[in-house]
């Protein structure tokens, strides 16, 4: 009753404020478009509600940080793949940015870590969208729609999750290899991160089982791939197969990355915003197209309108009619302004 009457009281605050501002741990602020500062900042209820091993299923509300949930799931042997850069990032964060991690290549990207959502809307009501059980398939596909929506269709207040066993072993190796030629020799990879001269690998399962694969694939013990920085960043999504030339054209074009092989994404930084311009270029020309992560102009499309705006714009209204909802976070046709603004 507790968590019923929080999100009670989440959906009451939203139905009062003009602009609504959900905000959660705060590490993934710098994603996407510059946060409202004249909004009404909303927190999700916290805590784990309910969790069932067996069933492989975890309840939260959406303001539980990830560390939280991992400890809670660690006691049982179990976790759930959100992966966030940094485990002090709220569950609704995570879901909210949908910002996959390292690992997508094994346990997938992270809207597949969700069963169930509910989420207070623009107009105060508390809506569940999903089911509690891995193998459910009724109803519209609430959840997915709302990761990486940035809380521009509703406030997380609580969510189910899929949780998978915890890993005996998580094993990093290198190779002079390219990923494909890599993956080849190791079963089922959870990264394949190539900088253009080594290809680091991360295996999981039980030790007999990773120490035979590093041999076959003649790996040696490395570190994790530290992600490039600076301060424009972006990941670009690309076919699979050209990850490894569009990462030798960002060489040319003096673009820091690192492509992570069998996923089709490239972690992109600069230290100017022409640098992650030039980046977007690239993976147009490869196919794709780059999200921009962190810049003093957010998710823009560097003067180019994004693919699926028009889209996007006709979702935000039909969810959210007067743009109450985490204005200007997402590059909406008219962000910030009420369906029909002239």
């Amino acid at each position: 009753m507790e968590l019923i009457d929080a999100e009670l009281a989440v959906a009451a605050d939203v139905e009062r404020a003009s602009r609504v501002d959900p905000v959660g741990g705060s590490t993934h602020r710098e994603v996407g478009g510059p946060a409202p500062t004249d909004a009404t900042s909303i927190r999700a209820p916290a805590g784990v509600v309910r969790y069932e091993p067996a069933d492989l299923t975890v309840c939260v509300g959406a303001g539980t940080s990830v560390r939280e949930l991992a400890e809670v799931l660690a006691a049982a042997g179990q976790e759930c793949a959100l992966d966030p850069r940094d485990d002090r990032a709220t569950v609704g964060g995570v879901l909210a940015t949908g910002l996959s991690g390292l690992r997508r290549l094994r346990v997938g990207p992270v809207r597949d870590q969700v069963l169930e959502v509910r989420f207070a809307t623009a107009d105060g009501r508390v809506i569940r969208g999903g089911g509690p059980t891995v193998k459910n398939v009724t109803g519209y596909d609430l959840p997915r729609l709302l990761v990486g929506s940035f809380g521009t269709l509703g406030v997380l207040t609580r969510v189910v999750l899929r949780c998978r066993p915890l890993p005996a072993i998580a094993w990093w190796g290198r190779s002079d290899t390219v990923p494909d030629g890599v993956r080849a020799r190791v079963l089922r990879p959870s990264t394949l991160a190539w900088d253009g001269h080594t290809t680091v690998v991360l295996i999981e399962g039980t030790s007999e089982d990773v120490e035979a694969q590093a041999r076959e694939a003649g790996l040696d013990a490395c570190d994790a791939p530290q992600l490039p920085d600076g301060s424009h960043r972006g990941r670009i999504a690309a076919p699979p197969t050209t990850v490894c030339q569009v990462g030798r054209v960002l060489t040319r074009e003096g673009v820091r990355w690192l492509a992570e092989g069998g996923v089709g994404t490239v972690h992109v930084a600069s230290d100017d915003e022409a640098g992650l311009a030039r980046a977007r270029a690239v993976a147009e020309a490869a196919g794709g197209w780059l999200l921009r992560e962190a810049g003093a102009s957010g998710l823009d499309g560097f003067g180019v309108e994004l693919p699926n705006a028009g889209l996007m714009e006709r979702v935000r209204a039909a969810f959210d009619p007067h743009a109450k909802l985490a204005p200007g976070r997402l590059p909406f046709t008219r962000a910030g302004e009420p369906a029909g603004t002239p």
